[in-house]
């Protein structure tokens, strides 16, 4: 496994494990576990997916010590505001069972987000939170918001896969000293990412797969991925990328599959703005 150091300091694992679309208590929690077996170190959940408990109970029974792990979660929309967000950090503290998180970011640029992280920046410096950072910033809100808060974001979270490679947002992220982060490395599986020639192909030449070769594209580019299974094996093949590198030919031909939007979802849609708001995760 390689690490990241985050703008302040912190190391981040490059490769982790992510529960979205897990909401089974059981089934989430022998997924976790079955992770951390199988040698990852990150786990990434959220207030809104609803499996926060079970990934603590996860981590309590891994045996794994606290500080090998480095333990993610979000702020979901109805929490963003300042009073909001100091009471989210707080329960989400409590069904993970923890003193700490290694990672705190706002799920969406939506609400009073600049008033939640705020709060965010009370409990960072609290040493409640050891990184804070944000998810879905696309280059004009995440712009926005470093210049306008004192911490600048540890992580921006967002889609970044071979068919939506999102170069400008990369560029802009580093500026800023912004590390990027995927959710949705294997694009939802659009495009039949898992068969697809081009990165069955190159893939070949290493033993690997068109998942592997996926993965490998982007943390070569200095993007932290989140793949997510519940299946042991898959989990196994996916954290298998650090045996191998990825030449300039076969990160040029990846180049070529961009097709310079998602196909997951519009976050310039008002709809879409209005759902999120309609989201509830709590009374």
């Amino acid at each position: 496994m390689e690490y990241v150091t985050l703008n302040n300091g912190i190391k981040m694992p490059m490769e982790g494990f992510g529960v979205f679309q897990v909401p089974d208590p059981s089934q989430c929690e022998q997924a976790v576990l079955d992770a951390i077996s199988s040698g990852y170190r990150l786990i990434d959940t959220a207030a809104a997916y609803m499996n926060e408990e079970a990934v603590g109970n996860a981590i309590a029974k891994s045996g794994v010590a606290r500080e090998e792990l480095f333990v993610t979660t979000k702020l979901w929309v109805q929490d963003s505001s300042y009073e909001g967000a100091k009471a989210a950090i707080e329960t989400s503290l409590k069904k993970l069972g923890l003193d700490y998180l290694d990672l705190y970011l706002l799920h969406q640029p939506m609400g009073d987000y600049i008033g939640a992280y705020r709060a965010m920046e009370e409990a960072y410096k609290e040493g409640k939170l050891k990184a804070i950072g944000v998810c879905n910033f696309y280059p004009a809100r995440l712009a926005d918001l470093c210049e306008t808060v004192d911490v600048i974001p540890a992580v921006n979270q967002v889609e970044l896969h071979p068919f939506f490679q999102q170069e400008n947002a990369l560029a802009l992220m580093k500026s800023y000293g912004v590390c990027p982060e995927a959710w949705g490395p294997f694009a939802e599986g659009n495009h039949g990412i898992f068969t697809h020639p081009v990165l069955t192909k190159i893939g070949e030449k290493y033993g690997k797969s068109a998942a592997q070769v996926a993965l490998r594209w982007n943390v070569q580019r200095g993007v932290v991925v989140i793949p997510k299974s519940v299946h042991k094996e898959r989990m196994e093949q996916n954290i298998d990328i650090w045996d191998f590198t990825l030449d300039e030919n076969d990160m040029a031909q990846i180049g070529t599959l961009d097709i310079g939007h998602s196909e997951i979802v519009n976050h310039d849609d008002p709809e879409f703005a209005k759902m999120l708001h309609g989201l509830k995760i709590h009374d």
